[in-house]
């Protein structure tokens, strides 16, 4: 940005991260008290990724992951969070999130904004081995956050067992020795009644 320090351009950007934990996700915290925001979800995936990358199967930059998983819904703080079985707003989606991470991004002095950048990108890809453990960990916190909140946003929305399935794939892709625990917690969710058969 023209006229302003590296570091000013990075502080900057800080100030627009700070609005991410004002996006409202539709997932309850695993204790049902409130609904988690995009900031939190980012770190718990950061979290996550360090506790299982011993079930990773082929080897991964962990600190690339990391970075990805810190930048994969920065561009929220614009384009809004699109809940996962939204049928309406997905046909907006990627519009609405290339828009936010040429501004949001644009923000950081040029190599590091697009560092950042393809980082986000290779993240939505899911084409790197990278980008397939943290787009499994990224569906495995939210099924968890489901199942142990009593289906609350699953109930709400009336999703069922098929739809589950079906966003829990990028699991069974990139961290395989989940998806039995996965199918598990789906079985018991629909035994629960948190999910429709």
């Amino acid at each position: 940005m023209d006229g302003m320090t590296r570091l000013e351009q990075q502080l900057t950007f800080s100030r627009e991260l700070d609005k991410l934990k004002g996006v409202l996700r539709q997932s309850m915290l695993m204790d049902a008290s409130r609904r988690e925001n995009s900031a939190e979800h980012s770190w718990h995936l950061a979290a996550l990724a360090v506790l299982l990358i011993e079930h990773v199967e082929e080897p991964i930059d962990l600190t690339r992951v990391l970075k990805m998983l810190l930048v994969h819904d920065v561009v929220e703080i614009d384009a809004g969070d699109t809940f996962a079985y939204d049928t309406v707003n997905v046909v907006t989606q990627n519009e609405r999130e290339q828009r936010a991470a040429e501004r949001l991004f644009g923000i950081l002095p040029v190599d590091q904004g697009h560092e950042l950048r393809e980082l986000w990108q290779e993240f939505e890809h899911k084409q790197s081995p990278e980008s397939k453990y943290a787009n499994a960990l990224d569906r495995l916190q939210p099924i968890m956050q489901n199942f142990y909140s009593g289906g609350q946003s699953w109930k709400k929305h009336g999703i069922t067992r098929a739809q589950v399935l079906d966003r829990m794939r990028a699991v069974e892709t990139g961290l395989p020795k989940a998806w039995p625990t996965v199918l598990k917690l789906i079985d018991a969710a629909c035994a629960a009644g948190y999910v429709k058969e």
